[in-house]
Parts: structure tokens; C-alpha cells; sequence
């Protein structure tokens, strides 16, 4: 991990396993763990899908970005909401915060993990395919993204453990982690 930034951000889209591969790193990186979402619900009140429905989209990324702006943090492994990369500000605070690590999966691999598309809080807009949200946000992760590792891995331990080797983890850290 580049020791000039203090954080590990993790992006991608929802389903990706930002928040459970996050806590788990944060575990073996002995670092601390932030959920965006978590923030957003606390600043706003709301729960995520009550938010996305109630201000439509655009007011729903406009709490995110907000949330994301207000970080001011060091030592921590962050897992941002999947849209965190639509609005240039969020995204640029997120890349002065450290390092941005996309967990890539394929579009089918998300279709099949994400049963709770109508309450999981997902900013789309009506009409809207998950398809649709993926080809858009697919190449701002790439732009955003320092690391890319593939997150199609068969279990969520394989896949914290590519993080870990991506990020040229020491090996005692590596050695307790199944190998992907």
C-alpha cells in the first residue's frame, strides 16, 4: 500500500463485498473500518432506499457527496456507497483520503448477489437495468481506481486475500489468509 496515504478505499459496485471485505481487511491491516453508508444514514436521518426515494436520485448523490466531503480521516480501510464515483467531487475527496482499490465483478456475479435491488438503497434511475448502472459506473471505477483486483472470487476470504497481495501486504499478514 502506498505509505503517502493513510486510508484504503475500496469501490465498486453495490454487491462487490466493500463492506464485508472491508471489515476483514481493516482486521488484518489492524486499521479501522468506515462505512459511508452508515454516515449518510446517520447525517440525513434516513435509511438509504428511504432517501433514494424520497429525493430521487440526484438528491440522493447530492447526501453522498456531502457525506463523502466531510471525511477527514486517517487509518482507516473506507467502504463508500457504489455511486460515491458518479459525482467528481466525491471521487476526488475520496482519492486525497488514499488508496482506491475497485473490487470488479462481473454484471451476472452482481445480478446473482443482489436479491434486495428495490430496498438495498441503489441510486438508479426508474427504468433503469442494473445492466444500464454498470456500464456507466464500470469506467469511472477504472479512472478513479489506484488497484484493481477481481472480486469474482469464490469466497469473500479468497477475495480479501487478492486485496492483500495487490496491495503487497507483509507476509505474516498474507499467511492468514486462504489463497484465492
Amino acid at each position: 500500500m502506498d505509505k503517502t496515504k493513510d486510508n484504503l478505499i475500496l469501490i465498486g459496485m453495490p454487491g462487490s463485498g466493500k463492506s464485508t471485505v472491508g471489515v476483514l481487511l481493516a482486521k488484518a491491516l489492524g486499521m479501522d473500518f468506515l462505512d459511508i453508508d452508515l454516515v449518510i444514514q446517520q447525517r440525513e436521518g434516513a435509511l438509504l432506499q428511504e432517501l433514494v426515494d424520497s429525493r430521487g436520485t440526484e438528491g440522493f448523490l447530492d447526501a453522498e457527496e456531502a457525506a463523502v466531503k466531510s471525511l477527514s480521516c486517517a487509518g482507516y480501510v473506507i467502504a463508500p456507497g457504489g455511486s460515491a464515483v458518479c459525482r467528481p467531487g466525491a471521487a476526488e475527496h475520496l482519492k486525497k483520503l488514499g488508496t482506491l482499490v475497485y473490487l470488479r465483478l462481473s454484471c451476472e456475479a452482481l445480478t446473482a448477489r443482489l436479491t434486495n435491488m428495490a430496498t438495498r438503497g441503489i441510486a438508479m434511475e426508474p427504468g433503469q437495468t442494473l445492466q444500464d448502472v454498470y456500464n456507466f459506473r464500470a469506467p469511472l471505477y477504472e479512472r478513479y481506481a489506484d488497484l484493481t483486483v477481481d472480486a469474482d472470487n469464490p469466497t469473500i476470504h479468497s477475495t480479501v486475500s487478492a486485496v492483500l497481495r495487490a496491495l503487497n501486504a507483509p507476509k505474516d499478514v498474507l499467511s492468514r489468509w486462504p489463497q484465492a
